[in-house]
């Protein structure tokens, strides 16, 4: 026997996940509209697995302080950038979904200028992904099926840099975006060390922080 339990009948509390099996392409996209866009949840979906998770406090906050100082430092390189935060990613031929914690387009800057709705089929993804995890894995193949160049990933406590070369996401010590620059230690130890301020003064103090930390660094 089958039982069939309507989506606003299951609760998801925060810091925990539902994974649903054998999903296949129209009952997920029957589910994301289901779910609407007004949400706090996020959902990955690869090959018929569909994860939908209600993150925490702690990890909106994390996800909130990285993209603050990847824009400061955008904005002091003078590069351009857009965001389209959580947007829904979705390629039915790879059946794969997933919406970033955050996204940039960088280099690809201009497509997503006015951008309404994401086709990937005539879209590019975005430059850049960022994800938090503290209670679930990022999924790396959805991911791998978006296409994704470059996957900013904060665990325990530090910055993560993931490349996409050659098919497959290889962990890197620089990024791509920034070549000349050490993010992973400008982000992971200026974060670590101002974590408990509030989250306006910490961007403040990042602010004043990048000339002397990318002149001792080295910078683009």
């Amino acid at each position: 026997m089958v039982t069939t339990v309507a989506l606003e009948h299951i609760e998801i509390l925060p810091g925990q996940r539902l994974c649903l099996h054998y999903i296949d392409w129209d009952k997920f996209e029957e589910i994301l509209e289901a779910l609407g866009d007004r949400r706090t949840s996020r959902i990955a979906y690869y090959q018929h697995t569909l994860e939908i998770r209600m993150p925490l406090p702690e990890h909106e906050r994390i996800k909130c302080l990285l993209s603050y100082l990847l824009v400061e430092l955008l904005d002091y390189l003078g590069m351009e950038w857009e965001s389209l935060g959580s947007t829904t990613y979705k390629k039915r031929k790879d059946l794969a979904g997933i919406e970033p914690d955050d996204c940039f387009y960088i280099q690809n800057y201009r497509s997503a200028v006015g951008m309404l709705r994401v086709d990937l089929d005539r879209d590019p993804p975005p430059d850049l992904a960022i994800e938090v995890d503290l209670t679930s894995k990022t999924q790396i193949s959805a991911y791998l099926a978006i296409g994704v160049p470059e996957i900013w990933r904060w665990e325990r406590s530090q910055l993560q840099i993931y490349i996409l070369q050659n098919g497959t996401y290889q962990e890197s010590q620089t990024s791509r975006i920034f070549p000349h620059i050490p993010v992973i230690s400008l982000f992971s130890d200026f974060l670590n060390r101002h974590m408990n301020l509030p989250m306006s003064q910490i961007r403040r103090n990042f602010r004043q922080y990048l000339p002397t930390a990318l002149a001792e660094g080295g910078a683009n």
